[in-house]
This record gives C-alpha cells, structure tokens and sequence, in this order.
C-alpha cells in the first residue's frame, strides 16, 4: 500500500536542474554560492522543494560527489601499464576545471563546515581507488596499496591544490617510477 504525500526525493529532472546549476555555481564562486536562496534564483525551483533536499551547502557537495562519474577500471594485472594509465587519468581530471575546482571547493568547505571533511575524504579516496585496486590485483596488501596510492596522488595534489600549479604529467611519471621501484624491492 502506497501512502499519499511527498515523495522522498526530488524529480529527476528538478534534481538535474538544481545539481547542474549547483555545479556550475561551484565551478564559478566556490562553495559559499551553495544555498538554497542563490540556487532558487539560479533554476526558479521552489525554495520548499531545495529547502527540503539540499538545506546546507554540504548537502549539495554530497549530492554532487554521489552523481559524479566513477568510471570502474579493472585491472590487467600489468602494474606498471595500469598504474600508468590510472595516473594519466588523474592528472586529465585534475587538470579539468571541474575536479580540481570541486577539490579546492571542498577544501573551503571544510574550514567553515567539518562536516564537509569527510565528504572531502571521500571525494580524494575515491580518487585514489583506481591506484589501490591495480595494487591489490597484483597481490599488494590493502593497507600498503592504499599507502602507495597516496604516495602517487600527494604531489599531483599538492601542486595543484595548494600550490596552483598546472598538472605536470611528467613528474608525475618519475615519481611513479620511483614508487614502482620501490615497491617491486620491498615485495620482492
């Protein structure tokens, strides 16, 4: 039996309109843009129906992290090949406005709201995964394949985040040499 009211969730398509605007309001201003007020006035959805979904600025980075495209690598069970592949697609998400503009909004966020930390943490693991699965594939322990991925991912991270560099592909090349061949003498 059906119960009348509202449902639990917004319209795919109002959850569209909002969660693009919202996106596209991050891109731009950052996350402070994230509320409700600004997001009625941006799509002309009621603020009743934002309120209810979306109250919190932390609310719109959480829904935006759930949407976001995970693209599932497997690996090939070539290390090397499949670390450099991985990397390689980072440094194009970072180098993208919109990965690296979500990271440094998520950053923000989390100064003013430590509830956003933790979807902050999210967002970076799930950037990492790709790393730690080719890792675990060839046998490396989860606790040293996620130890491994950060070791790639840090400098990639640093200089684009904080120190705003552009994406340098080939640094991020000889540092994965460099923890390759490290890893390879401490499993070997």
């Amino acid at each position: 039996m059906t119960r009348p009211g509202r449902p639990t969730g917004p319209a795919s398509d109002t959850e569209a309109v909002v969660l693009t605007a919202a996106l596209e309001l991050l891109l731009t201003e950052g996350a402070v843009a994230l509320t409700p007020q600004r997001l009625h006035t941006v799509t002309g959805v009621a603020r009743t129906t934002i309120y209810r979904h979306w109250p919190m600025p932390r609310d719109f980075l959480a829904a935006l992290i759930a949407v976001a495209p995970h693209p599932p690598a497997r690996p090939t069970g070539d290390l090397a090949g499949d670390l450099h592949a991985e990397l390689d697609l980072l440094c194009d998400r970072l180098r993208d406005k919109p990965v690296a503009a979500f990271l440094r909004a998520l950053v923000t966020a989390s100064t003013t709201d430590p509830s956003c930390a933790e979807l902050r943490r999210r967002y970076v693991l799930d950037l990492l995964e790709p790393f730690r699965r080719a890792l675990h594939a060839v046998g490396l322990e989860r606790e040293d394949a996620a130890e491994v991925a950060t070791d790639l991912a840090a400098p990639l991270l640093v200089d684009v985040l904080l120190l705003d560099r552009p994406v340098d592909r080939e640094r991020a090349h000889r540092a994965l040499s460099n923890v390759l061949a490290h890893t390879t003498s401490r499993s070997g």
